[in-house]
């Protein structure tokens, strides 16, 4: 964050005890600690738990995890379930974290979970242009390469 996002003033690094320097606004002589945006992937189970459901978005070719932003006033929990049913109509429960990773082109911290559907009879909603089960090993194969879903993926399975 280079300006105050209360004033537009450039923002100078100033030492806060026992935070270190942290930007600082000297017009509204305040600290300004990073903002960003927080969201949840999904590695989706079925309910055998020996398939990942991958989906397509966007016209783009890769298949990725389902994943979404978390909303204002919403846990990670609640947007987890909320956004595997806006995107292929599946309930989830035994929700479990994975890991989390900053991605900086989105300025988003990304919280992963594992969690487990309730049927494979997933249907596509305006937001996902296919969706697919997968073997584990199929999955590692199809998931985008060089991607914030395939190391989030990869972690899930090396430690299984």
């Amino acid at each position: 964050m280079k300006y105050c996002v209360e004033c537009g003033t450039k923002l100078i690094y100033k030492e806060l005890e026992n935070e270190g320097m942290i930007p600082y606004c000297e017009k509204c002589h305040e600290y300004r600690f990073p903002i960003f945006s927080s969201a949840v992937s999904m590695i989706i189970l079925n309910p055998d738990k020996n398939k990942i459901l991958l989906i397509k978005q966007y016209g783009k070719p890769s298949y990725i995890l389902v994943a979404g932003y978390i909303n204002k006033g919403e846990n990670a929990l609640e947007a987890v379930k909320r956004e595997v049913f806006e995107e292929v109509h599946l309930h989830v429960d035994e929700l479990t974290f994975n890991s989390s990773e900053y991605f900086e082109p989105t300025n988003t911290c990304m919280f992963n979970f594992s969690c487990v559907s309730d049927s494979e009879d997933f249907s596509l909603t305006n937001e996902v242009d296919e969706a697919k089960w997968f073997s584990f090993e199929e999955a590692r194969q199809y998931i985008k390469e060089n991607s914030l879903a395939k190391r989030f993926l990869m972690h899930y399975l090396d430690h299984q």
